[in-house]
Parts: structure tokens; C-alpha cells; sequence
């Protein structure tokens, strides 16, 4: 999806979404002269799904969004991304400098490429329990849990990392799962998200229906792989002029606290970070006009 004209802004979404994900950031990054294109990623919505799991890698994804920036007709682009669109823009704009020429990054955290094998930390996080990117890894198991009631799942899950209907302190945490059981289990069962209507989960739901799970679940199946390919870069900072904004209540934020600690050397030319007060994971959509306000002052702080 596009709107406005201008420099252009590359707006790349996460799990479980769409480029429908951006629908409040489009006018208003159009409004102050930029051309804002959302994406869906590979696997996602109307983009190509290539069969294997590998070609969902990383590298794979920085190539993609490359061959956008150019197939618009252009040599240079503003990234920003959420979830695990943070992950793949920040990577972009690591792996190609020259056409990605400032980072916007939001609720996932930049961490650099680093330390032990992915799995290896996942398999021992939550003990007993099962954390949900190890709960992801072997293919056709999500999609068992998902994909009989596609709506209904995202439904639980949106609102299992929204600021409004997350659960509780106390309650069991919905990123882990029991041994052999599910992470719908442990879903909110309440009312929807309050930024989410029955009309915004019907486009999320009728897409996934559409293409199935597999696809984007590719992503979390390769970060091993990702971490071989990445090698170069290990440790590496990201030196274009960056933004950082994510949500006080989001996980991504409080155990992935010493990334951002760590930001004045991996990330040297920081803007600004923000932590929103009562926020989720879904922050574009769960605080639309602060983080419209909070990235076209940043964006009015890069040079021309």
C-alpha cells in the first residue's frame, strides 16, 4: 500500500500481520511529504511464498526490500519496521547502508548479531515450560494449533500482548506454553483489543485463512540459520541516524532492557528512544497519533 510523495519511507510489518499494520501511519507520514509504502513481507498476505523454510532467512528479506526500493524507481529509502519488521530493518539497513539511509525501529529492540546459537538460549528459557519461538520451530506444530480457527487465534493473541487486555501479574505469561500443550491455552478470552475492531481482525484473518500459517512461522524457524549468515556482522553497531520506540508493558522491551541500555554503541546515531506508559507490543496501533507524532518529528530531524 502507498500514499503520498517524496522521499521514500518503507514501512515493514511483523507476526502475525500485514501491511495493513501501518493503516494510521500511512496519511500521516504522506501528510508531511514522504512517500510511505507498506509491505507485506515474503510469506505474508499477497507477496510470494517460495516453498522451503530457508527461503525465509534474513538475507533473503534484506534482498526484498531492496529490490522494492528499486522496483519504485528509486536508490535510497527510509526503513521502519515493527516486530519482527524491527529485526529485518534494522538488519537491512546494517547489510545495505547504501540504500537504507535512516532506521526506525519499533517494540523489538536492536540487539547486534552475537553470542551463543538462538536455540540454544531459547530451549532454556521458562523451564518447565516451553517459551513460544522454540514452540514455533518445528514446522506443521503451530499450524495445528492456528490454523482450524485462524480468527479466533489471532483474536487471543493480539489481545495476549496488548496494553488493555493482556493478563495480569500473576497470571500465567502467554509467551510460554506447557509441555505438550498449546499457547491459545493461556489467550485472554474477553473483549477484542480496544484498537482493534471486528473489521480489522476480519482482514488479518481472511489473509492467514488465505495463505495459511506456515509461511510467516518460516521466519522463526530460521534464526539459527540467520546467525550463521550473519556472522560478518557480528557485534557490529548501526551508524545511520535511528529511532526507537516501544511499550513499557511489552515483553519485547523488559527483557531485552540491556539492549536498549546498550544503545549509545549500537547504536551511535540514536535520535531518540521512547518508552510509551501503558503500551503493548502493538504500538502503531495501540498509540496511532503518538507514534505518527514521535516518527515525523524524527523524520524531520534527518538531514536532507
Amino acid at each position: 500500500m502507498e500514499q503520498g510523495t517524496g522521499p521514500l519511507v518503507l514501512l515493514v510489518h511483523g507476526f502475525p500481520e500485514s501491511w495493513y499494520s501501518w493503516r494510521h501511519q500511512l496519511a500521516a507520514l504522506a501528510a508531511v511529504g514522504y512517500r510511505a509504502v507498506a509491505v507485506d513481507v515474503r510469506g505474508y498476505g499477497r507477496s510470494s511464498k517460495p516453498d522451503g523454510v530457508a527461503a525465509y532467512r534474513m538475507l533473503e528479506l534484506i534482498e526484498d526490500n531492496v529490490a522494492v526500493v528499486h522496483a519504485l524507481g528509486e536508490e535510497t529509502a527510509i526503513i521502519i519496521g515493527h516486530d519482527w519488521g524491527s529485526s529485518i530493518a534494522a538488519n537491512s539497513a546494517l547489510v545495505r547502508p547504501e540504500v537504507f539511509t535512516a532506521v526506525g525501529l519499533l517494540s523489538v529492540p536492536y540487539a547486534p548479531r552475537g553470542g551463543p546459537r538462538p536455540s540454544e538460549v531459547f530451549s532454556q528459557m521458562g523451564g518447565e515450560e516451553e517459551f513460544y519461538v522454540s514452540y514455533f520451530q518445528e514446522p506443521g506444530r503451530a499450524e495445528a494449533e492456528i490454523e482450524p480457527d485462524v480468527r479466533g487465534w489471532l483474536a487471543g493473541f493480539y489481545a495476549a500482548l496488548s496494553g488493555d487486555t493482556m493478563p495480569t501479574s500473576g497470571m500465567p505469561n502467554p509467551h510460554f506454553a506447557t509441555r505438550g500443550g498449546t499457547l491459545r491455552e493461556r489467550f485472554p478470552t474477553g473483549p477484542l483489543p480496544f484498537w482493534l475492531s471486528q473489521d480489522d481482525l476480519d482482514v488479518y484473518a481472511r489473509e492467514f485463512e488465505r495463505t495459511g500459517m506456515s509461511a510467516a512461522l518460516n521466519r522463526y524457524r530460521n534464526m539459527d540459520r540467520d546467525w550463521e549468515d550473519l556472522a560478518l556482522w557480528d557485534a557490529a553497531p548501526i551508524v545511520q541516524p535511528s529511532v526507537f520506540i516501544g511499550g513499557a508493558l511489552d515483553a519485547s522491551t523488559t527483557w531485552l532492557a540491556d539492549a536498549i541500555d546498550a544503545y549509545p554503541v549500537t547504536l551511535p546515531g540514536l535520535v531518540s528512544s521512547h518508552l510509551l506508559d501503558g503500551c503493548g507490543h502493538w504500538i502503531q496501533q495501540e498509540r496511532a497519533h503518538e507514534v505518527n507524532q514521535l516518527l515525523t518529528g524524527w523524520l524531520a530531524s534527518l538531514p536532507t
